[in-house]
């Protein structure tokens, strides 16, 4: 599949929804950030997105003594905010009971308004397993954000890239002797393959077309397209790629 000229689509997106975003800002008055932010700061939930600015210190400062780097996927609670550095701190309790104070664009937070663009941008310029992680995090964070089914749409083409590769992969390290051998089902290896297990925490499922030796992506995200958002430009190609993704289940049978 041709993934670039989605990820063109996606940018040209989120570049108008920016510039819609600034006309819009014109004639609207801005709201009181103080009063917002505090209201919600004591309840405020936000996930890690990028671990190269998370790391977690004992003031709000760049300076200050790290405490330790969180991980990608990490789940902390807001309790305050602090500008100091030329950057903005959130002060943060990240289980298990660890606290201290971490970049604000480590993380991202289900209701601040434009954490969704900025995930999802970060996903546009990651590769590999990244990727993959921070498009995860998104759609576990993002139920309702209009880049939701541009966001679907490429990671159900990322685990189809993934799926291949990985066939790719079993046909070199499965032996037909040895799985003849042992007496169980030759599917049955495939589907018990261990770079399957990184995904599947992820919760991401794959089939197996046993006469190919092919894995495939079930398509998920694709269903969730049509379901959920029938009339986009995206629910058309995700048509096509369940229309694709039976004739290839369906193949050499």
């Amino acid at each position: 599949m041709k993934r670039p000229i989605f990820l063109l689509l996606l940018f040209i997106f989120l570049n108008f929804n920016l510039e819609a975003q600034k006309r819009n800002f014109k004639n609207k008055p801005r709201p009181k950030p103080v009063a917002v932010q505090k209201s919600d700061l004591n309840t405020d939930k936000a996930i890690v997105i990028d671990e190269r600015l998370a790391v977690l210190r004992t003031a709000p400062s760049l300076f200050a003594k790290p405490i330790q780097r969180m991980r990608r996927g990490r789940v902390v609670m807001i309790s305050d905010t602090k500008d100091a550095d030329g950057v903005t701190f959130y002060r943060v309790v990240a289980v298990p009971n660890t606290s201290g104070w971490v970049q604000r664009e480590a993380v991202a937070r289900k209701f601040r308004r434009g954490d969704d663009e900025r995930l999802a941008r970060l996903i546009q310029a990651s590769d590999g397993f990244e990727q993959i992680e921070r498009a995860r995090i998104f759609l576990e964070s993002f139920a309702d954000s209009s880049f939701r089914p541009a966001i679907l749409l490429l990671f159900g083409d990322l685990m189809e890239d993934i799926a291949l590769r990985m066939s790719a992969e079993a046909a070199r390290r499965l032996s037909r002797r040895e799985m003849t051998a042992s007496g169980a089902p030759l599917h049955s290896f495939y589907l018990n393959y261990s770079s399957l297990d990184r995904y599947q925490r992820l919760g991401v499922g794959f089939v197996f077309n046993s006469n190919t030796k092919l894995f495939h992506y079930n398509g998920a995200s694709w269903r969730e397209i049509i379901q959920k958002s029938p009339a986009s430009n995206e629910s058309r190609e995700a048509q096509r790629r369940l229309e694709a993704l039976n004739e290839k289940l369906e193949a050499a049978r």
